[in-house]
């Protein structure tokens, strides 16, 4: 029998700002866990929110997922969202994805020199051919 992993989440708040702490792993079975304790953050009124993702041994792309909707509702609710400490793992999965910018700041407090990934340049439209359709016998596309 498989032992599932075990994610803790630990909060703390400070005014209307949360630091999130997460240890163990995220995968299929805890990113709601992640979810659903952002999500908390925003219902208690809460708009700045850190999450420290230090002691994560494990974040596959259903992590990056949680995080992603958490940052699409906190902003929308007017506030900001910054993961602290990814691992090196976690920044590639970021930087993969193209997803660095939306998390403004990653800071890896380890390394010291850490950039933000630079999104992957969208292609201009321009380059693109116009699609082309066949006209109907009536004339109507």
């Amino acid at each position: 029998m498989r032992v599932p992993p075990v994610l803790n989440v630990h909060r703390h708040d400070t005014g209307n700002r949360a630091l999130i702490t997460l240890t163990g792993e995220i995968d299929l079975d805890s990113a709601p866990l992640v979810h659903a304790s952002l999500e908390r953050c925003l219902h208690d009124g809460i708009r700045a929110i850190d999450v420290d993702v230090t002691a994560v041994t494990f974040c596959g792309h259903n992590s990056l997922n949680a995080f992603l909707c958490a940052l699409l509702h906190t902003a929308a609710a007017g506030g900001s969202l910054q993961l602290r400490h990814p691992s090196p793992a976690l920044e590639r999965l970021v930087t993969l994805t193209g997803s660095g910018s939306l998390f403004v700041t990653l800071p890896d407090a380890h390394a010291g020199n850490w950039t933000p990934p630079q999104p992957f340049p969208l292609p201009q439209a321009a380059h693109w051919p116009a699609p082309t359709l066949p006209a109907l016998p009536s004339g109507v596309l």
